[in-house]
């Protein structure tokens, strides 16, 4: 008879990481923080098609989770440690997963028990926007809006309504935001009282990815402002007009404004806005050429007329160093 292998099932759970196995079975995984892998699951009780992302690793504890309903009535468990993973993955007995991580992954020397084998690197976390698979509906024109100076023509061409439904959008005036192809990723929902906070955007939202309206603008110039209604004001003046959704600039929103050549400010003209020209300026103005419009107030509550009259009369372009 063949030499009988002795397991220790404790060394072995804490010694094999998950993230060693999901690399073994070829599982393609993502960081969420420093606790936690997201994954699509791999495992074969897994059959509901909305779960996507159902499948998570807490790396700290070695120990996953499948929260889709297919797996925890088909393995009648919502996860466990990566003996559990292996019996799953092989659908064999746990004493046999155990022995396969034991011809998987390197021993030590007394041939029974692997020493700890580190937390493989995931690749870098790359935030994406994921395209929305519906749109809201029941959207209509708001007092709110036109307080705001919003016509029902401009409303209605930017998607831009009360949102009466259900769901942490009820309530508020929706904004649909569209990424540079077009395709709707979010809603953001301002609140049309004194409730908090002012402005909702979904969770799983990077704003940083996306100027609001860059989609429908085409050309060679563009003016840029801070936030929704300053982009729909501008552009009701006739100018083409993109909202960072903040202050901040990121890398992402500069690759965005590459294709034009001349580029207009007109940020908000408080501290935060001040600020945010300040360190915008320099870094479009070595491939555009940038001008910053001289507003005393915020592009939202300014009259067509007056935007018109800032953007037509701002100072000349300085050439790209």
């Amino acid at each position: 008879m063949g030499e009988q292998v002795k397991v220790d099932f404790g060394t072995l759970k804490n010694a094999v990481r998950m993230g060693a196995v999901l690399d073994h079975y070829g599982v393609k995984y993502r960081p969420v923080n420093a606790t936690y892998l997201r994954a699509d699951c791999p495992l074969p009780t897994h059959t509901s098609k909305e779960s996507k992302g159902s499948f998570a690793v807490n790396v700290e504890k070695n120990i996953w989770c499948c929260k889709s309903t297919s797996c925890n009535e088909t393995a009648k468990k919502k996860g466990g440690d990566v003996l559990d993973f292996v019996s799953l993955m092989e659908g064999s007995p746990v004493l046999e997963a155990a022995k396969k991580l034991l011809e998987w992954f390197p021993q030590n020397g007394n041939g029974n028990n692997p020493p700890p084998i580190p937390e493989p690197k995931p690749e870098p976390f790359a935030p994406k926007n994921k395209v929305l698979g519906f749109e809201l509906k029941g959207i209509t024109y708001h007092p709110y809006l036109k307080a705001r100076g919003i016509s029902e023509e401009l409303a209605k061409q930017f998607g831009v309504g009360f949102f009466p439904g259900k769901g942490s959008m009820s309530g508020r005036v929706v904004i649909p935001i569209r990424n540079e192809d077009g395709e709707l990723v979010a809603y953001a929902g301002r609140a049309i009282g004194n409730e908090e906070p002012k402005y909702k955007l979904p969770a799983g939202f990077y704003k940083g990815l996306v100027l609001f309206n860059r989609h429908a603008i085409k050309g060679e110039s563009v003016t840029l402002v801070e936030g929704f209604f300053g982009t729909l004001r501008v552009c009701e003046a006739g100018f083409p007009g993109v909202g960072l959704m903040g202050s901040t600039f990121s890398e992402a929103q500069e690759k965005l404004l590459r294709s034009f050549k001349y580029i207009t400010l007109l940020l908000d003209p408080d501290a935060a806005g001040l600020a945010g020209t300040a360190e915008i300026l320099p870094r479009l103005a070595k491939n555009h050429y940038v001008r910053v419009a001289q507003n005393t107030k915020s592009p939202d509550d300014m009259t067509v007329p007056e935007i018109k009259n800032v953007l037509r009369y701002v100072c000349p372009l300085p050439a790209p160093r």
